[in-house]
């Protein structure tokens, strides 16, 4: 399992990417320094090449699943 190799908490790159695939927001890398939206936000341009392959793992892992939230 590709998780197991990245840090798996909430507002990290690997939670992100899992996030944007099941919410069905395009592939953008970011992340969040400590919680999801009540922290600071890393972009794409500021992260290491390990959160940006965090980033791909969660949403890559979220997309084998298929997946994604139902807004109808």
């Amino acid at each position: 399992m590709i998780k197991e190799k990245h840090d798996t908490r909430h507002g990290g790159p690997f939670d992100r990417g899992g996030a944007d695939y099941y919410y069905c927001r395009p592939f953008t890398p970011h992340y969040y320094v400590a919680g999801t939206m009540t922290s600071d936000y890393v972009g794409a341009g500021s992260m290491t090449d390990a959160e940006l392959d965090a980033y791909r793992a969660g949403y890559e892992e979220a997309e084998s699943f298929g997946a994604q939230k139902d807004w109808g």
